[in-house]
């Protein structure tokens, strides 16, 4: 659905969307434009009605993907307008409170029409990070329980202004949270050369510790805290690198098929990864790994289902809720490629994870430099020439009709990557024992690149 992939205050009408395709149309061409939806004459039926909003969903997000399209000034301007007209919030100057990693807030001055690059920007100057580190930092809106638990939503889209984002939401759970937006530890030494970037490095570390997303043991916490008071900070971040999931994203509870469907699952993604811990129906407790560079491919799908109430009625839009599933199809062993499906509400941020986790080991494979990376990451979409396409797999989604076939992939295979085995035996961080099993990666990129 268009309101999960792209803000949910999106509300798009088709007239709107025939405008921006005639403009586009007119300036790059009828064979660079997505065809649009053609329209019907006769009155819709409501089953016609869904499936019309489904093909302008997927007509926007055709064009989002586009390299030349979705960074075009015209198109972003049109997602501007329309995210203000949405929720007819007029284009004026207001403050906008950026939480950092310890609960601090930033209050910058910006305006309405504001998108994430300028908040970031924003917010960099006021705290004085260096121009060449901002690229290193994403902002993410995050979701806080009463309990201080944090949910992370997603990560703001070039296109998103914050401003109007935070506003739709109309409640005090969600914040905008400024967060380091690289997984390669090697970086870490990059942003702590600077005052600012070491305090923010150090205080995501503190926080990630007394969040429990980083595993520390009594030893480890006793050298932490003398660390701590003695403000080595520094020291601090180095002792973090070594423990467990550090600078892994933490996800909330959520279902999985692997290696039962019905598992519960508690999911964090981080160091090329994404790591399972795993509640197998009677009661066993499993732990594994799924290495980025042994998928093959993922998607994002999402179905509206009903609410529990004990009916089996067609959805309404009063009884229904949607389901997102991110799958990804993994080489398990050699010759053996399984899907593995993760039903979450976060699955468009764990899409977006994997997507960044390919983008760096790209990257870094080509002896390309990060900071061109996190710079382009930073300023707009990063355009792969087809010589180097990886996985990549946007959230584009997809309501599939469970009685028919989905109308749309929603993901692309490697295109120059092909399988290979590297190893007889099971690589320590990767899948192992009974139900998790993984002994392969793709050539082009390998448990050397990790």
């Amino acid at each position: 659905m268009l309101e999960q992939s792209f803000p949910a205050h999106f509300n798009l009408l088709p007239l709107q969307l025939l405008g921006l395709h005639e403009q586009i149309k007119k300036e790059y061409g009828s064979n660079v434009v997505p065809a649009f939806p053609p329209k019907k004459i006769f009155t819709l039926t409501p089953a016609e009605v869904e499936q019309r909003r489904e093909q302008l969903e997927k007509y926007m997000q055709a064009v989002r993907q586009d390299p030349l399209l979705g960074a075009s000034e015209m198109f972003n301007s049109f997602l501007r307008k329309a995210q203000q007209e949405t929720q007819q919030i007029p284009t004026e100057e207001v403050v906008l409170d950026i939480c950092l990693s310890n609960g601090q807030k930033v209050t910058v001055n910006i305006l309405t029409s504001d998108q994430t690059e300028d908040v970031l920007d924003a917010v960099a100057t006021k705290l004085d990070l260096p121009d060449e580190l901002v690229g290193y930092f994403s902002l993410f809106l995050v979701r806080e329980g009463v309990d201080g638990s944090l949910t992370f939503v997603r990560k703001l889209q070039e296109f998103e202004l914050p401003y109007v984002s935070i506003t739709s939401l109309r409640s005090s759970e969600f914040h905008i949270v400024l967060r380091k937006s690289y997984w390669d530890m090697a970086y870490d030494s990059d942003v702590m050369d600077n005052r600012v970037g070491l305090n923010l490095l150090y205080a995501q570390t503190v926080s990630d510790i007394e969040r429990g997303w980083i595993l520390v043991n009594k030893d480890q916490h006793r050298q932490l805290k003398s660390l701590q008071e003695k403000g080595s900070k520094k020291e601090f971040i180095h002792l973090g690198q070594t423990l467990k999931y550090y600078g892994y994203i933490k996800f909330d509870p959520c279902i999985t098929d692997f290696p039962e469907k019905g598992c519960q699952v508690i999911v964090s993604a981080g160091n090329n990864e994404l790591n399972f811990h795993v509640k197998l129906p009677n009661e066993q407790m499993k732990e594994g790994s799924f290495k980025v560079t042994r998928m093959r491919c993922w998607r994002v799908t999402s179905s509206q289902v009903p609410i529990a109430n004990g009916t089996t009625n067609p959805c309404s839009s009063a009884k229904c809720e949607v389901k997102l599933e991110l799958a990804f199809e993994y080489l398990m062993s050699k010759d053996r490629l399984q899907w593995v499906t993760i039903t979450s509400q976060q699955a468009i941020m764990m899409s977006i994870c994997l997507q960044s986790m390919v983008d760096e080991l790209m990257v870094k494979k080509s002896g390309g430099s990060i900071k061109k990376l996190l710079r382009k990451r930073h300023n707009g979409s990063i355009h792969r020439p087809d010589s180097q396409q990886a996985v990549k797999s946007p959230p584009l989604l997809d309501s599939p009709d469970p009685n028919r076939e989905q109308i749309v992939k929603l993901s692309t295979k490697l295109s120059s990557v092909s399988l290979r085995g590297i190893s007889a035996s099971n690589s320590a961080n990767d899948i192992s024992g009974n139900d998790f099993h993984g002994n392969y990666a793709f050539e082009g990129i390998g448990d050397d690149d990790l």
